[in-house]
């Protein structure tokens, strides 16, 4: 994540074209920072084809069998937060942890009731929300990163209609029909947002790299 230096900068490898002018120097956008925007987006698309799957399975035939839709959906979340770029450090520390949380109470979950009846505990007893939020938190968490820094109007969606309809669930404020129609939509939103991310260039989702660099830095001096 280092800016480049002048001898860097004119290395044979790469053009001055390739240049890019960060807040804290010139960086340029390397082959394995195109494989990890790859592997983000392939992430966060695999996490949305499953929420939507699941959400269809189970409106269609009921929850019994959602369980295996569970597992890419937890994947795809947690390798998006592996190759997401993240300014604040801590900021990512914590939607990963959200992220373990929320895996970890799906685990209990199944543990408790068995992976047939999940769908129908979750349903049915709002305290088990609580024990698997957390991963739908850090969901709605790279929703809001993704809106902070391209200002999409589906990413608004899945930052806003995800939280809504669990604590409306959770609280019974909302009918399940509703809570169902809020995630329905917050599915749809997620798929455009992958779709619409891949045509874009890999330095996009890169972010300033002088910016990491520095921050870096700036951590490396306070703890020495």
């Amino acid at each position: 994540m280092d800016p480049l230096s002048p001898e860097q900068q004119a290395e044979p490898g790469g053009s001055s074209a390739d240049l890019i002018q960060g807040a804290y120097g010139a960086f340029r956008i390397t082959a394995d920072d195109a494989r990890e925007v790859l592997g983000y987006r392939l992430s966060l698309l695999t996490a949305a084809v499953a929420q939507a799957g699941l959400l269809v399975q189970w409106r269609l035939i009921g929850g019994e069998a959602i369980w295996p839709w569970l597992l890419p959906l937890g994947a795809g979340i947690g390798l998006a937060l592996r190759w997401i770029h993240i300014y604040l450090r801590p900021l990512h520390r914590a939607l990963q942890l959200f992220w373990l949380l929320g895996c970890l109470g799906f685990g209990l979950l199944a543990m408790r009731v068995g992976p047939a009846a999940m769908a129908a505990t979750l349903a049915g007893e709002g305290i088990w929300i609580w024990a698997v939020g957390p991963l739908f938190a850090a969901l709605a968490g790279i929703g809001f990163k993704e809106f902070f820094c391209f200002r999409r109007v589906e990413a608004i969606g899945v930052t806003l209609l995800l939280p809504l309809a669990l604590v409306g669930q959770l609280s019974g404020l909302l009918p399940p029909a509703l809570v169902g129609w809020l995630l329905a939509l917050e599915a749809g939103l997620l798929l455009l947002l992958c779709l619409r991310k891949f045509p874009m260039p890999a330095a996009a989702d890169v972010g300033d790299k002088s910016v990491f660099a520095y921050l870096e830095t700036q951590r490396r001096t306070t703890t020495a």
